[in-house]
């Protein structure tokens, strides 16, 4: 995970300071890519400080289920979304919603049906494409998409890679969670699809970090990386199936946790 490192480099050394709509400030800088081996089980999970594996596990199992309420992850022990949920926990129609109930005038799309059985039937399709950014919708979320649209491609050798575009990255508290999620996510599609998972291709648009969390960052970029974990996935037939104890991440050895705050 060493690009990772470098990405927090290039933000503190070449971004610019500038307020934004919380009120706490980003230095940030637009347009970042990282690639990410996801082969043989490997999971880029950060080593310069502890990540919450459970809490990267049960939010995308929440988003799998297409569910938009906070009470999944409740019942999980993760909170990450309290903050912008409304008192019963509703959310609007977030990620989930876009990835498994795409609105139409007749009814709506499940995006990740569609993606995986497109995967099977046409593999080196250029259309392996889910979007959460439903222009029409984005004024109902509670927070519109950070991480929003992702495409799959497949080698010839029947590698599966995913390219993720996130408009919006904070790069300290959510990317690290962002990337870790989307290597489990490939790593699934890719037993669905009888392929193999290779890379994680991840794209920042504005990418940022907040003022507030400056030290933190210095601190992180202090450290030495880990070699990066394996997880291992008991698969299971129906992707509404899988629950955390699903999930066992291997060899997973880090620095101690960075806290830090969260601007909403």
């Amino acid at each position: 995970m060493q690009i990772y490192l470098e990405f927090l480099d290039k933000i503190m050394t070449h971004g610019e300071d500038i307020s934004d709509r919380t009120g706490v400030g980003t230095r940030r800088l637009f347009n970042h890519q990282m690639t990410f081996d996801i082969s043989n089980k490997t999971l880029p999970l950060v080593t310069t400080k502890q990540c919450h594996f459970h809490s990267i596990v049960v939010e995308l199992l929440w988003f799998l289920r297409g569910d938009t309420n906070t009470r999944f992850l409740a019942e999980h022990g993760v909170s990450i979304w309290n903050e912008w949920a409304d008192p019963n926990g509703n959310l609007g129609p977030v990620y989930g919603h876009q990835w498994r109930r795409w609105p139409t005038k007749d009814g709506s799309i499940d995006q990740i049906s569609t993606v995986i059985d497109s995967l099977k039937n046409n593999p080196y399709s250029r259309r392996h494409i889910i979007s959460a950014w439903n222009v029409a919708q984005l004024d109902q979320m509670a927070l519109p998409p950070c991480h929003a649209f992702f495409q799959f491609y497949v080698s010839a050798s029947g590698k599966l890679s995913c390219k993720l575009t996130q408009r919006s990255a904070d790069a300290f508290l959510g990317v690290p969670f962002n990337i870790a999620s989307y290597a489990l996510l490939t790593q699934i599609i890719a037993h669905h699809t009888n392929l193999l998972a290779h890379e994680l291709i991840w794209s920042g648009g504005d990418c940022h970090i907040y003022h507030n969390h400056f030290e933190q960052v210095k601190t992180q970029l202090s450290r030495t990386p880990f070699p990066p974990p394996q997880v291992e996935i008991q698969h299971q037939k129906d992707l509404e199936k899988y629950s955390p104890e699903h999930f066992k991440l291997i060899n997973y050895q880090p620095h101690p946790k960075i806290k830090a705050p969260i601007a909403i």
